[in-house]
């Protein structure tokens, strides 16, 4: 299967940076991320999914994107170490998300399964 076969879902994350800086452009924001901030970003979205649900991973990634934000605002976050800040917060939410066993996660767990 070639690249150009290759369905949407399987992107890697740098096939996304054309549409992160259209989006960003879009929203007059001066940040334009890279791969790695978009893979970390990606890996959040699949952890929550999988662990949580499908649904908690736009949430997720919206309220890590805030979060972001805020610290950057703040000066919690280095805007030169971004990357780290954005890790870091990463790692927060995808261990939160794998730490909720689908067995005890009531009703969610079966839509995490569909």
């Amino acid at each position: 299967m070639t690249d150009q076969q290759r369905p949407a879902h399987h992107l890697p994350p740098a096939d996304l940076l054309p549409w992160s800086d259209a989006v960003a452009e879009l929203y007059r924001l001066p940040e334009r991320f890279d791969e790695t901030e978009l893979g970390l970003v990606l890996d959040v979205a699949r952890d929550v999914s999988k662990g949580v649900a499908r649904p908690a991973a736009p949430v997720s990634t919206f309220l890590l994107g805030v979060a972001i934000g805020r610290g950057l605002a703040d000066g919690s976050i280095d805007a030169e170490d971004r990357t780290s800040g954005l890790a870091h917060l990463a790692r927060q939410v995808q261990a939160a998300a794998l730490a909720v066993p689908l067995a005890d996660a009531g009703p969610v767990a079966e839509e995490a399964g569909a």
